[in-house]
């Protein structure tokens, strides 16, 4: 399918948007940064750690050796468990807190939940797995289902450990394992531990003063009460709402598809916000049977190609946009206005400055969407978000702002206060005044880019001499290839660190798995006992990609606080998108080559 580029205004005046987008910001900009936001505690801590999909059965500690242990269920742990099965590694456990597998897909179960980037890239494994999903953008209920699919079919579902934190590794040195504690008095000895902890998986919660006060309902999104509100995951008919008043703070991904569905049931929404989302229109057609069996084979991996250059790098000359939507937009427009000029030759400087305007442009029209769906002028206007594009997650809903035009409704922004002032007994206080509801939920999202014992949250992890990661990577990670790092033997690493970037989530955690998964069969047919990058090897890493590293502190200084910027720091230590300087193809590449060469340059291994 091939698409036009999308009308946007012609004229706009860049200057005075630039003043705009920096007054937004400072407004919204809080020194408290990360410390705003509290892991839960007390009673609140207990209802997080609940399960409400599923209940805890008790079993028998474990006592065992084992290859691999993997942390994690969701789609770095899936993907992971595929690789090691597809290299005849079947020794190993999935272990996770969640009752099955799914991750964010798992405990994210809130009314309207779907993938926000198209599912025909997302969903990894779809010419394998013969799967398809059912429409453009799938539903939560299906995407968790196909977790499971993945992980029957490949034969390692029944060796994982749910409803099991891990609350401690340590490496023995005499044993050459890692000892694996978890809450469930297990002692598991590890030959290699892949630490796929996800981004979405530790809710995090506003430090609102008086939140233990409140003495009405309250629950996070990703803890979904429908026995409270009624319906359920797949029909979320929210009766249990009509007779009451309900606050739900945030306005971001999770908002946007849970908002809509509120507004339908409570007798009253309010719907606190500090920053607004860009919200394009959503067109979710049924995935057409035609179009299926008109694909040949690999084209899922042009399509995830295409969607990674249209989406974070540039189209090539000719190429066209196989996504079109929000995500891709302003690479298409561009990519047309140069076609229409013979692709002239830019330097990177001048493509950028071109692609900037472009990013004014679609905001600009993003913004009018605004004005033309919601009715009440003030309301429409708080709404618009005034920042590039890419400052937040982008985000698109044919629901959320007629929404607002809903007597029922009523948006509550908290951009001058930067946030909830508190909250009493009966309610919260916002730009000092008090609103009563009977429900507060919070749709605050995750620890994304907060410290690594708080996204993790494993309370000791060791390694040789005792070393506490946490320590290691105090300020920052120290990594080979992003997956590994000196003094940590047979340990590894899935995730936004110090590698390539890729658009889509699955995808980056796949190759990664890929790449780990390599790195322990080679240790297992060689007999080694211990794989371990080198210092020198490391350091050397570690410099060729900063010196690679795209300079994205000058951007991201620009935009409004989200976990997106690390909440308005200054070059944060975990920012969440470094990326490799050539491109996700030219790191992919430089992974291959170091594979390819076979002897595992700037890896120490021991027998």
């Amino acid at each position: 399918m091939k698409c036009s580029p999308t009308q946007t205004p012609d004229h706009v005046d860049i200057p005075s948007l630039r003043e705009k987008y920096r007054h937004e910001r400072d407004k919204r900009i809080r020194t408290d940064g990360q410390k705003q936001y509290f892991r839960p505690t007390g009673q609140v801590a207990v209802n997080y750690a609940a399960d409400p999909h599923k209940p805890i059965q008790p079993r028998e500690p474990i006592s065992e050796e084992i290859d691999v242990i993997v942390l994690g269920a969701g789609w770095g742990g899936i993907m992971a468990a595929y690789h090691l099965t597809q290299a005849g590694v079947t020794n190993f456990r999935n272990v996770d807190t969640a009752g099955d597998f799914g991750g964010v897909w798992y405990w994210n179960r809130y009314p309207g939940i779907q993938c926000d980037n198209e599912s025909y890239c997302y969903l990894p494994l779809l010419e394998e797995t013969g799967f398809m999903p059912s429409k453009k953008f799938a539903d939560g209920w299906e995407i968790h289902g196909y977790c499971k699919t993945i992980a029957e079919n490949y034969g390692f579902a029944d060796k994982a450990l749910f409803h099991t934190l891990i609350n401690t590794l340590r490496w023995d040195e005499e044993l050459k394992r890692w000892r694996v504690g978890t809450n469930r008095g297990d002692d598991i000895r590890a030959r290699f531990v892949i630490l796929a902890c996800g981004v979405l998986n530790m809710p995090k919660l506003p430090g609102v003063s008086g939140i233990d006060k409140f003495k009405g309902k309250i629950f996070h999104t990703a803890r979904w009460d429908y026995g409270y509100t009624g319906g359920s995951y797949r029909d979320p008919v929210l009766s249990k709402l009509a007779n009451k008043r309900v606050g739900i703070l945030g306005t971001g991904a999770t908002a946007i598809q849970a908002v809509p569905h509120l507004s339908k049931y409570a007798k009253h929404l309010y719907v606190i916000q500090r920053t607004p989302s860009s919200v394009d229109e959503r067109p979710n057609p049924t995935t057409d049977p035609e179009w299926v069996q008109s694909l040949k084979q690999g084209w899922q991996k042009e399509r995830q190609a295409n969607f990674q250059r249209a989406a974070m790098e540039f189209l090539r000359p000719g190429e066209p946009d196989l996504i079109c939507d929000i995500w891709t937009e302003i690479n298409r427009n561009l990519a047309a206005e140069l076609a229409a000029e013979g692709w002239p030759q830019l330097t990177a400087q001048q493509f950028m400055a071109r692609r900037e305007r472009v990013d004014y442009r679609v905001m600009e029209r993003l913004r009018g969407r605004v004005g033309q769906l919601v009715k009440h002028e003030g309301t429409a206007e708080a709404l618009k978000p005034y920042y590039r594009f890419l400052c937040k997650r982008p985000l698109s809903s044919d629901e959320f702002y007629p929404t607002f035009n809903r007597s029922n409704v009523e948006l509550i922004d908290v951009s001058e206060t930067k946030g909830v002032e508190r909250m009493t007994e009966n309610g919260f206080v916002a730009n000092g005044k008090e609103y009563e509801v009977d429900c507060m939920i919070f749709a605050s999202g995750f620890e994304v880019t907060s410290d690594l014992n708080r996204r993790w949250g494993i309370d000791v992890v060791e390694g040789r001499g005792g070393r506490s990661i946490y320590d290691h990577w105090r300020d920052g990670p120290k990594t080979l290839h992003g997956t590994m790092t000196h003094g940590f033997p047979n340990q590894f690493y899935i995730g936004y660190i110090q590698g390539g970037l890729n658009a889509s989530v699955t995808e980056q955690f796949g190759k990664q798995g890929h790449h780990i998964v390599h790195v322990i069969s080679e240790a297992l047919k060689r007999g080694a006992a211990v794989v371990e990058p080198s210092k020198e090897a490391q350091d050397e890493y570690v410099r060729h990609f900063e010196a690679m590293e795209i300079d994205l502190s000058e951007f991201q200084g620009q935009c409004p606080p989200s976990y997106f910027n690390n909440e308005g720091e200054v070059r944060p230590k975990w920012a969440l998108f470094r990326a490799y300087g050539p491109g996700w193809e030219a790191f992919q590449k430089m992974l291959q080559d170091w594979r390819d060469q076979g002897d595992l340059k700037g890896l120490d291994l021991a027998r």
